[in-house]
């Protein structure tokens, strides 16, 4: 499994999952449970509906250094 979900997108989806886990609390709901996707995506930095779309929100190694000549 290789990570895809970079810093920004991590962060983003931590306090939004905690968000809904924590109105889930409030208002006594099961929809709460919802709050883990996003929670869980960003504790193990991989996203699988990433994967369809080829997208990676991960920094790329060789950002800061000079374009090969």
């Amino acid at each position: 499994m290789k990570a895809n979900i970079g810093t920004l997108d991590r962060v983003v989806r931590l306090v939004l999952g905690l968000f809904v886990l924590a109105l889930g609390y409030y208002f006594q709901s099961w929809w709460g449970l919802i709050g883990l996707l996003p929670v869980l995506t960003a504790v193990f930095r991989f996203c699988p509906a990433y994967l369809p779309f080829g997208l990676n929100t991960c920094a790329t190694k060789d950002q800061g250094q000079p374009p090969a000549a």
